[in-house]
């Protein structure tokens, strides 16, 4: 389907035939210009050109006004549709204790749980750069602590004075956002828990 914006319409063809499309869908053949805008005007529509790079164009009798409409609307709702990954960050230093690293791997738990991908990254300082080893550790073991809940995206490796590597979740790992519960949803649950 062309652009909207790139669409040429009725008076604005210019070429002497085009393949035409009438209004209930059917292919009418290459029809010269003349007979085709007539045909558009008879049923009170409009001659649109939606393959302009064919020879002859294609054009179709419709009405414009209600197709732009119907285009912007799909477009709004492919738009809604997308679900936009953020990438969050945590970072740490290469002397961090088990305490913080499970703290730590709570919130890339969140992280991955909302859909969002994670960079970990283990920052050196001074003289701790000569053992870069020491990143892979810590690296590994926050790995070691979110078992099974995410994919490699990027292995582990060195960027400046620091070493990253960037996970993003399973598909199993995403929790599905729940909205509200209505009325009728918590008086079900209220019954269903009285005992007797």
């Amino acid at each position: 389907m062309a652009d909207n914006k790139n669409l040429r319409i009725n008076d604005q063809i210019r070429v002497r035939e085009v393949r035409l499309i009438d209004d209930r869908g059917e292919q009418k053949g290459v029809v010269a210009i003349n007979e085709a805008m007539e045909m558009a005007r008879e049923l009170g529509l409009d001659l649109v050109e939606i393959a302009p790079q064919s020879s002859p164009p294609v054009c179709k009798i419709l009405d414009y006004g209600k197709y732009k409409f119907e285009n912007e609307k799909k477009l709004k709702d492919n738009r809604k549709r997308q679900k936009i990954v953020k990438l969050k960050e945590i970072r740490m230093q290469v002397k961090v204790d088990a305490n913080a690293l499970d703290f730590k791997s709570k919130h890339v738990r969140e992280f991955l749980e909302e859909g969002n991908k994670v960079k970990i990254t283990v920052r050196f300082r001074g003289r701790e750069l000569a053992h870069t080893e020491l990143g892979e550790v810590v690296l590994n073991g926050m790995l070691s602590r979110l078992e099974g809940l995410y994919n490699l995206e990027k292995t582990p490796a060195m960027e400046g004075r620091s070493m990253s590597t960037i996970i993003s979740p399973k598909p199993t790992t995403v929790k599905k956002v729940e909205g509200p519960k209505t009325a009728r949803e918590d008086d079900a649950e209220d019954a269903g828990s009285v005992s007797n």
